[in-house]
């Protein structure tokens, strides 16, 4: 079904993100997919506070909605109300949500395209037929829901923008902690917002940790939220100081990603985080055990550990077993990886 040609007047588009980090980042190629379609049109990108900064700098949008999740009817009529005051041609949902459709349909959005599913196709004014294939990216799923729209499957990737003074900034800070244009900047990603089952073991992260710094030149990068500190914390404060820097819960998402597109290389674990250095074209180790690397993976250039054991993947947050998927993982393994890219950046 294309319906492209009731749309030849389009002058106003609000696209609903994901609420994770990580599917916020996959979901970028939207909005350079549809102001390709519809370079005359206002794109407004609706998105939760926290996640709002991932979108600074994007030439594809005019403006940003920024929400909190409302937590009573007062707060969500008031959402509802500057939605329709908008009044928007055209709404994409990106979100799977039951409420983030009927939102569109009360605030009178008027065209509202999404997939069908969890009961939301009465508010949809084009639902869209789901794809049942874990083979199938979450990056080529959201660019399929344009497809009414006439919009072919595009190579368009996740890209993030850093202006000017952002990398001035995050040159300077590296400088202000010994870190010149000399050395070998390692970011690592211990954490994962999802749960445990994500994370490779903390000592093994330790232990690749020391054997990087075997390199007189290596310095590294700890990156995590507020969350993740106490783990980042027990995987560096055993490691030199003057040769690690734990930025967990000590940046902003602006300042993560301009010191992240500062690294060579990058090791994490399946996250928002690795979606982010994908979205820089980061050089990248990415590790995986309870999710589906094919699915969810880097949309990059990069080399995935992922062992496929039995019962991998499973989706849980916390391994009810052995944790055999992780622990497979070797040390060895994963530095062996890391120096492929360390020399292939001519950093040595």
């Amino acid at each position: 079904m294309v319906i492209k040609n009731n749309f030849n007047n389009i002058e106003k588009i609000i696209v609903r993100m994901p609420n994770w980090m990580g599917d916020c980042v996959m979901g970028l190629p939207v909005l350079q997919d549809l102001k390709n379609c519809f370079p005359q049109s206002n794109i407004t990108a609706m998105i939760s506070k926290p996640l709002a900064p991932l979108l600074e700098n994007n030439p594809y949008i005019e403006s940003t909605y920024t929400f909190s999740r409302p937590t009573n009817r007062a707060e969500q009529k008031k959402i509802i109300n500057d939605l329709y005051q908008n009044h928007y041609d055209l709404g994409i949902l990106l979100p799977n949500s039951f409420s983030s459709a009927r939102l569109f349909y009360k605030a009178k959005v008027q065209n509202r395209l999404g997939y069908k599913g969890n009961l939301r196709s009465i508010f949809l004014t084009y639902p869209v037929k789901c794809i049942d294939d874990e083979n199938t990216h979450l990056v080529v799923t959201y660019k399929k829901i344009l497809e009414p729209l006439g919009i072919r499957l595009s190579s368009t990737k996740p890209t993030l923008y850093i202006s000017d003074s952002e990398k001035t900034e995050s040159i300077q800070f590296l400088k202000n902690n010994d870190i010149d244009q000399e050395i070998i900047l390692i970011g690592i990603n211990p954490g994962a917002a999802f749960g445990p089952a994500k994370c490779w073991l903390p000592e093994r992260y330790r232990q690749v940790a020391s054997q990087l710094l075997e390199n007189p030149k290596v310095r590294l990068l700890f990156f995590g939220d507020k969350h993740t500190t106490p783990l980042s914390s027990s995987i560096s404060e055993k490691l030199p100081h003057s040769r690690c820097l734990d930025l967990s819960g000590k940046t902003s998402i602006r300042q993560f990603i301009a010191l992240m597109d500062q690294c060579h290389v990058i090791l994490t674990n399946d996250s928002g985080p690795m979606h982010v250095a994908a979205a820089l074209q980061k050089p990248m180790v990415a590790l995986f055990g309870s999710t589906n690397d094919v699915a969810t993976g880097p949309y990059s250039d990069a080399t995935v550990i992922h062992k496929h054991v039995e019962c991998s993947p499973c989706y849980r947050k916390v391994c009810p077993i052995d944790f055999r998927c992780m622990k497979r993982i070797e040390v060895q393994e994963v530095y062996k990886a890391l120096c492929q890219y360390i020399n292939s950046v001519g950093v040595n």
